[in-house]
């Protein structure tokens, strides 16, 4: 009875424990960075549509990824995102004196309308709400955590990083969930 009991115990907890999630991610918290992850310097940016990184290769629409702006010196001036859209697809929502007002806004924020969507999300820095419209006309709202940029000797450009909140609107509507 002893063996029997631990059987059903056993297969139990083995069902319930291994369940697999195979519908779309529509929401969550990442971190881009431009290191070279190949010797082509490619980079993991991040998908919108799929919510997942993905190696930037050929050109992909729909992923962002974070770069620098720097001197001849090789001081980062500012960071932005760039996506090979070809069309503009970011919008600066809003910019927050601190983490929790940015936040709140972040989750408040239901429902936009943009008048004006620029190429690059220039000068992206932390507490910033952006906008993103992919090249099918769908939006993410992106809340910026952090940013970190430094000069690295093993690359030949300055290392650029960012975390960030990010929520997916997949039917097009200009309403998040």
């Amino acid at each position: 009875m002893k063996g029997i009991a631990l059987t059903i115990l056993f297969i139990l907890v083995a069902f319930t424990g291994c369940k697999k999630h195979d519908g779309p991610v529509y929401s969550g918290t990442v971190t881009i960075n431009n290191e070279a992850a190949d010797q082509y310097f490619s980079v993991y940016g991040f998908s919108v549509p799929t919510g997942q990184k993905v190696l930037n290769l050929s050109n992909q629409q729909d992923v962002i990824t974070i770069q620098p702006d720097f001197d001849v010196n090789y001081n980062v001036r500012r960071l932005y995102f760039a996506s090979n859209n070809l069309e503009n697809s970011y919008s600066l929502f809003g910019q927050y004196i601190d983490g929790a007002t940015a936040s709140q806004a972040f989750k408040n924020l239901s429902s936009f309308t943009v008048s004006e969507w620029a190429q690059l999300a220039d000068t992206v820095k932390a507490n910033q709400i952006w906008l993103f419209k992919t090249s099918e006309e769908k939006y993410a709202k992106l809340l910026i955590i952090n940013t970190f940029s430094e000069k690295r000797a093993n690359m030949p450009f300055p290392f650029a990083e960012c975390t960030f909140e990010w929520v997916y609107q997949p039917d097009g509507s200009l309403t998040f969930p």
